[in-house]
């Protein structure tokens, strides 16, 4: 039977942001994770870029250390990457596509034409006890070519829904919502487990966390930014909150 309450993962990716804007030490990441944790995020996301444009390797070994929940380390499918998180070994290895040019992660990886490429890549990962999750599309041969592969976890793109909801598209949110419904279903039915994130709002997170088969959330971007306005630990509770009335 599915466990009816929804994980939150909190993505800290942008109190790195803040940090690197001025340089120092100041906020640190470490310190919003364990707030984070206080305020009831089940695990912490951190993206680990070619560029190091927020997140650092020593944030990496901070949190890898200083973490009681588990840390779910995003990256790109490249051999550098690999390394660290072999290394480090972290709970979780959600593995994105990656163009230095993006602000931030657009669509979902290629899965369906890279399948042996992928599948070599992330068998050493399986080994070493990290568990695989895919970040992808709510496309049909996208979640079969995971499932193929071996990942034991998709992770699917919410950002257009997000977006076609801020937009005012709300015909267009509705044919995404129910493609995403319709794909966390299929994921389901093949064995995956499955997540989703990616532009996830107050207003927009309840339909998502509504899906029987999503097993976690990964929320970061937002929160950060409504930890301005209403402090970091309150902003993590009321998106608990929403997602838990959702699930009831």
């Amino acid at each position: 039977m599915t466990d009816p309450r929804l994980r939150l993962g909190v993505n800290i990716d942008h109190v790195a942001t803040v940090r690197n804007a001025r340089g120092g030490a100041y906020p640190d990441p470490l310190r919003a994770a364990k707030l984070a944790e206080a305020a009831g995020a089940d695990g912490i996301t951190a993206h680990l870029r070619e560029d190091r444009r927020h997140i650092s390797d020593t944030d990496i070994e901070g949190l890898v250390a200083g973490l009681s929940v588990p840390l779910n380390f995003e990256m790109a499918a490249t051999d550098e990457m690999q390394a660290i998180a072999l290394r480090h070994k972290p709970h979780a290895v959600c593995l994105v596509p990656e163009k230095r040019e993006e602000r931030t992660t657009e669509g979902g990886l290629e899965v369906a034409h890279d399948e042996a490429k992928l599948a070599r890549f992330i068998a050493p990962l399986r080994a070493a006890g990290c568990r695989v999750s895919l970040f992808i599309g709510a496309d049909r041969p996208q979640i079969e070519a995971a499932a193929r592969i071996g990942a034991e976890v998709i992770e699917l793109h919410t950002g257009a829904y997000c977006d076609f909801h801020a937009e005012g598209r709300l015909e267009a949110r509705d044919a995404e919502l129910q493609r995403l419904r319709e794909m966390a279903a299929l994921a389901g039915s093949l064995g995956l487990e499955v997540h989703a994130g990616h532009g996830l709002t107050y207003d927009t997170v309840q339909p998502i966390a509504a899906f029987p088969e999503v097993r976690e959330l990964n929320i970061g971007h937002f929160l950060i930014g409504e930890a301005i306005f209403r402090g970091l630990e309150p902003a993590i509770r009321e998106m608990r909150r929403l997602m838990d009335a959702a699930r009831g």
